[in-house]
């Protein structure tokens, strides 16, 4: 057992994580997250909210696991989440929480169909769901929008930066410019689908494969949102980083959509689950490309959990945003 703490890799950009660890609890170990309203060092755009609604609102997760939303969210399709051992408030106004320390198959080595079962369980969990998400107040209003209009992307941004030359092809550089610019139209195609609840960050990082099936972390981010999102978030989100590999990408996305659908099938058809994914993931990504290009311009690279350098991110990401502007174009 260790006998001290250990620091876990999380994200230092958003205000609400004051700092994760794994910590000696009883004859094991824990997990030791503090959430906070404020904090130095945070990125301006995910700085948090005390508005109940808004995306960053910072007391979210630990309400989740206090009433149990959490673990009854997608309970129906068998997710569950890390037991919550502790809670208390601290001296400074933020929150200690001590959860479970989950052990299994972490997310980022789950294969290809075990992917697209998770994806089955989430439309399970959400078939239920659809048309009547849970109205708490303190769940996000409209997670998709509005945080995807508080990345900082400058107007005058400049598309012809070195990496994105050499990684992207002109095509790619014009569609993704369209992609930006359709962005209005793009929330407008997503909030006309159907509603459900949404965990909004499932992605590999977040899920861990225990003895009692998949374990789901960090419901900062739930909250109603349009079907799909979260499934499309999946089958992307395993790739932006660059720890799994990018080959995989057709087959993951086939095997998550297939799976959603699947899971879906009470609520909404084939075609119907698959274009909205294709709708929700064009929707959560057209920033993504901007973002860095503005951050590329700006420094040699920031924050994150991708390591790489600009020319390797750019390169690497290019098949996903490939992908994000096809199913822009064909929606």
């Amino acid at each position: 057992m260790r006998d001290v703490a250990e620091q876990l890799v999380h994200s230092t950009a958003n205000e609400v994580t004051g700092g994760v660890w794994r910590i000696p609890w009883d004859d094991g170990t824990a997990i030791r997250k503090l959430v906070v309203p404020r904090r130095d060092g945070a990125a301006a755009h995910l700085a948090a909210s005390d508005d109940p609604g808004h995306f960053n609102y910072w007391r979210r997760e630990p309400l989740a696991y206090e009433t149990g939303f959490a673990a009854s969210a997608f309970a129906a399709g068998g997710i569950a989440v890390p037991e919550l051992l502790s809670i208390g408030a601290l001296d400074d106004g933020g929150i200690e929480m001590v959860l479970e320390d989950v052990g299994g198959t972490a997310g980022m080595s789950f294969g290809t169909d075990e992917l697209g079962e998770c994806a089955y369980q989430i439309g399970v969990g959400q078939s239920g769901r659809t048309g009547n998400p849970p109205p708490l107040a303190w769940l996000a209003r409209d997670f998709l929008r509005d945080y995807t209009l508080a990345q900082p992307v400058p107007d005058d941004l400049r598309w012809d930066h070195p990496a994105a030359r050499a990684a992207w092809s002109p095509s790619l550089r014009a569609g993704l410019r369209r992609l930006w610019e359709r962005r209005h139209e793009l929330l407008e195609a997503s909030a006309a689908l159907p509603r459900t609840l949404c965990h909004h960050d499932v992605w590999p990082m977040n899920l861990i494969r225990s003895g009692r099936g998949v374990v789901l972390l960090d419901w900062a981010y739930a909250g109603a949102g349009a079907v799909g999102e979260d499934a499309a978030n999946l089958a992307l989100d395993t790739f932006w980083d660059g720890y799994v590999d990018v080959t995989r990408l057709p087959a993951v996305v086939e095997a998550v959509t297939s799976g959603y659908a699947r899971g879906m099938a009470p609520v909404l058809s084939p075609d119907e689950a698959r274009r909205a994914i294709m709708v929700t993931g064009a929707a959560k990504y057209f920033w993504l490309a901007p973002r860095m290009l503005s951050m590329a311009w700006d420094a040699p690279r920031g924050r994150g959990y991708d390591t790489r350098d600009w020319q390797s991110m750019f390169a690497g990401r290019a098949p996903m945003f490939q992908l994000v502007v096809d199913w822009s174009e064909a929606i």
